[in-house]
């Protein structure tokens, strides 16, 4: 993950696994293993013309490689943007039941033996019995020396909380425009992922028709359709409805468009939608507008009409990659 911190890039090395799977080459035939070749050539370099390469003089941009945890980060995030703790609105506490190990008994599993008490209590006895050798110190624990730990159940509030990522992905949100929304969505997740125990993450994609994907969709489907957001909302609010009462989950969904819808019609229906049902069951509603060549942009100022100066719905234009820094600010700012 490559981030700033003032004029200073950074690398961020994030623990991820990617699955190795086959791809097609660049080159149809030739090459090493598919044609003629001599003992020693490079595979996998491109030959350079007058056979020698050449030092170049044009300076080279530095990124500082930084080695954090992801509850560092958090923190880092939460000091540098002047992030406020989030209080959690409503019943947001929902017990949770854990164990812990706090004392020791006779028996038990063996891979839970206390090797440190056996060894004490084998010693107790050896010395108690006389057949304790200082000459020899050897202690042999019998089974009435084994102790075991024991849990212990007991129920602590826990807070809970789901992200929900809408994301246009009409032909008018290209590679540029996701890339912005992937880095935006790795700092929200840190920072919520700081503020809660349970952290749920759902994703939906639409065009002219939403649906629910993971992950690995989100951030890289491609679709060439029309633009009706309406779609994602409906979805949003049956998701929210059916699995995340407002009364025991803290939610917080998120919206990422370049701002084209397809009729003002629809964009009133999104409005509707948010006004009577969607707001009043999230903690924010986080609407960015990212920049596109293509986008209009119109769907924010229809928002900024219709909720003036709303504390529960956020926006912010994200005009490229420098400018999440104060979106971030802008949608978690309020500590809500």
């Amino acid at each position: 993950m490559i981030g700033r911190q003032g004029h200073e890039n950074i690398s961020i090395p994030l623990p991820q696994i990617d699955l190795p799977r086959f791809m097609y080459g660049t080159q149809e035939m030739g090459g090493v293993g598919q044609g003629e070749g001599k003992p020693g050539t490079p595979v996998g370099t491109d030959e350079v013309e007058g056979g020698e390469r050449k030092a170049g003089n044009q300076p080279g941009e530095h990124i500082l490689e930084v080695e954090v945890t992801l509850d560092e980060l958090a923190q880092m995030m939460g000091e540098e943007l002047e992030l406020p703790r989030i209080e959690p609105k409503g019943q947001a506490g929902l017990i949770a039941e854990k164990e812990r190990y706090t004392s020791i008994r006779n028996t038990g599993p063996e891979s839970l033996r206390h090797f440190r008490r056996t060894y004490k209590e084998a010693l107790k006895r050896q010395l108690i019995t006389g057949c304790y050798d200082p000459g020899e110190p050897i202690i042999i624990p019998i089974r009435e020396d084994r102790r075991y730990r024991m849990w212990k159940q007991y129920r602590r509030p826990e807070r809970n909380a789901v992200i929900l990522y809408m994301m246009d992905v009409s032909g008018s949100m290209g590679a540029e425009q996701k890339e912005i929304v992937r880095i935006a969505s790795f700092w929200i997740d840190t920072w919520l992922r700081s503020q809660y125990d349970g952290l749920e993450i759902r994703y939906i994609v639409h065009d002219a028709v939403a649906r629910e994907v993971d992950r690995e969709t989100f951030y890289h489907t491609r679709e060439s359709g029309g633009t009706i957001i309406s779609s994602a909302y409906r979805l949003c609010l049956q998701i929210m409805k059916e699995e995340y009462d407002e009364a025991e989950w803290n939610v917080y969904p998120f919206h990422f468009s370049d701002g084209d819808n397809w009729s003002g019609n629809d964009t009133m229906e999104c409005i509707k939608l948010l006004r009577e049902q969607i707001l009043t069951r999230s903690n924010i509603f986080c609407y960015g507008q990212v920049e596109s060549e293509y986008g209009s942009g119109q769907f924010m100022k229809d928002l900024q009409e219709a909720f003036d100066a709303s504390e529960t719905l956020l926006m912010s234009a994200i005009s490229s990659r420098d400018a999440i820094y104060d979106s971030i600010k802008e949608f978690l700012g309020k500590g809500k």
